[in-house]
């Protein structure tokens, strides 16, 4: 996953994912998929530039990031467009 903005994008790659590859235990020393860092209390907002290449734009605050994950671009598109 290409990421700019690293911190915010941590916390929206984590909230949106929401658990995607936690099977099992959390590999030591590593935090948890599903954990949300501190320092995101601010809300933010996500959308789908491009479903294909899995261009994800995150906003936070006065900022947007820009994420490539495929993976998360398709779980979200699967949510609008069905297929689980």
């Amino acid at each position: 996953m290409a990421v700019a903005g690293a911190g915010t994008a941590v916390a929206a790659g984590a909230a949106l994912l929401g658990g995607a590859g936690a099977a099992g235990a959390a590999t030591p020393g590593k935090s948890s998929p599903t954990a949300v860092p501190e320092q995101a209390k601010t809300p933010l907002v996500a959308y789908v530039r491009d479903a294909h290449t899995g261009e994800v734009c995150v906003m936070v605050d006065d900022r947007e990031v820009i994420v490539h994950d495929k993976e998360l671009a398709a779980r979200i598109a699967r949510v609008v467009h069905g297929g689980n």
